[in-house]
């Protein structure tokens, strides 16, 4: 039990602080939405998914910083409006990608896709979380960023027209 008497988790933050964080993680996520579209038609659609992708690496590196309440908080709400931003952009990348025919069927296919990993990423991070550390999560974090990192500067450089 912790000083107040409620129960500890891991770290030895209370449910209350996790639950605070996973509702603030919560509006990251979806809360953005409201001017994602508009950012993405001012800046670019690479653009908002190479700042989502730097907020993701942020989220990690201020977790990776320590295990103050304060760490779990912002990592969480960076990580939330970085994820905003990555699955804006690459849900408009995968309609301009696919013809007015097969738009539908791709779209679905994709939404399956994203939403099935972030069930296998919610249950493995919490596997991997009890049974590694807090170090571990965010240290995964990296190279999973930097092959999405790589794909956007190959899909860049794949759609660069040649020079006549």
């Amino acid at each position: 039990m912790g000083g107040e008497g409620r129960p500890r988790l891991l770290c030895n933050h209370s449910v209350g602080d996790a639950a605070l964080g996973i509702q603030w993680h919560v509006l990251g996520m979806y809360a953005p939405s409201f001017f994602t579209g508009a950012l993405i038609a001012r800046l670019g659609l690479r653009a908002i998914m190479a700042i989502g992708l730097a907020l993701i690496v942020a989220a990690a590196s201020v977790g990776y910083a320590g295990l103050a309440l304060w760490n779990f908080w912002l990592s969480l709400v960076l990580l939330g409006v970085g994820w905003n931003f990555c699955f804006i952009s690459a849900t408009t990348l995968v309609t301009e990608c696919a013809g007015p025919h097969e738009r539908n069927k791709v779209q679905a296919v994709n939404d399956f896709l994203i939403f099935g990993a972030m069930a296998l990423a919610s249950f493995s991070s919490g596997a991997l979380l009890s049974r590694y550390g807090w170090t571990a999560v965010t240290e995964l974090v990296f190279p999973v960023v930097l092959a999405a990192v790589l794909l956007l500067a190959w899909g860049a450089f794949a759609r660069r027209p040649e020079p006549v």
